[in-house]
């Protein structure tokens, strides 16, 4: 029976690569069927991923079937996987995230969470010396993988190990990683054809605050103001997705990926209050930047605070 490989919803450069990566790995080198899937619409990064390397872009997927073997990547947390997750049979998780809790499995399996800051990097350390089998493509898909999570190195998250294995893979490609991440990072801030209620959505995750419900979306772009000359509908959008996804507010983070900061979006009080106590940033309007502060990982979530 084939393994579906996928990471989570709302699919990131990450959670579109690193299912693909895995199911080469299985397949070509293992002799195990596995097909990467997506529980969402890739972003405008991962679709730049598949078409700049010519990948087929995988299925989407609703739900899992019970007993359908899957291996899930870059998360472990139910609240960003099929609401049948618990009856499938989960046979390895791959991520790099902290432990949530909550999945349950049918037996034993392999667990690999490490403190990186890419799924993509610790598939290549797993893969050992049978990393070097790996076609160009799959090179370029690790490599695009780590340079999204990374900003290109800018992130808090980066280790010197996630630098060190996408330096190599540039290298074998014979890639500019200034040049190539400059083109990722423009395909990523091109949000021109998406809806508001798309582009909160977008690359976002839900997180439960001292009893509050937050869907904390991040854009990350190299052009924040083509983002904030929409704050108006976005903020008035926020009430109707919140409404939607079973959610009390949505936070809004604009990334500024060269300048290294982040905008918070900010269209009442309840959302001041967590700019106060969270950022220790006082918002005189309906924006208040976050100097230094561009991983939602590292520097949001554990941050928050009502």
């Amino acid at each position: 029976m084939t393994i579906q490989v996928f990471g989570h919803k709302s699919p990131d450069t990450d959670s579109t690569g690193s299912p693909i990566l895995w199911a080469w790995y299985l397949n070509d080198i293992k002799g195990i069927p596995a097909e990467a899937v997506l529980l969402g619409k890739p972003n405008t990064e991962a679709a730049f991923l598949l078409q700049r390397w010519d990948l087929p872009k995988p299925a989407i997927i609703a739900d899992v079937a019970d007993d359908a073997p899957v291996v899930i990547v870059d998360t472990n947390n139910p609240a960003e996987l099929p609401a049948n997750i618990n009856n499938a049979d989960i046979q390895a998780i791959i991520d790099h995230h902290k432990l949530v809790g909550g999945l349950e499995t049918k037996g034993p399996i392999d667990i690999t969470i490490r403190p990186l800051a890419c799924t993509a990097t610790i598939m290549v350390d797993l893969m050992g010396d049978d990393a070097a089998r790996m076609p160009d493509w799959a090179k370029a898909t690790a490599l695009t993988c780590i340079l999204s999570d990374t900003l290109e190195f800018r992130s808090p998250t980066t280790t010197e190990h996630d630098k060190a294995v996408a330096e190599k893979l540039a290298a074998e490609l014979g890639i500019s990683i200034a040049d190539y991440a400059a083109e990722m990072f423009a395909a990523k801030s091109d949000v021109s054809s998406f809806s508001d209620a798309e582009l909160l959505r977008m690359d976002s995750k839900e997180y439960a605050v001292e009893g509050a419900k937050f869907r904390v979306s991040v854009l990350e772009t190299t052009s924040p103001s083509t983002v904030l000359d929409r704050k108006a509908s976005l903020m008035d959008s926020m009430i109707t997705v919140a409404t939607e996804d079973g959610v009390d507010q949505v936070l809004l983070f604009v990334v500024d990926i060269l300048n290294e900061q982040s905008t918070l979006l900010v269209p009442n009080d309840l959302v001041k209050s967590v700019a106060i106590n969270s950022f220790g940033a006082q918002a005189e309007g309906d924006t208040v930047v976050l100097p230094g502060v561009v991983s939602r990982k590292k520097q949001i979530i554990p941050n928050l605070k009502l």
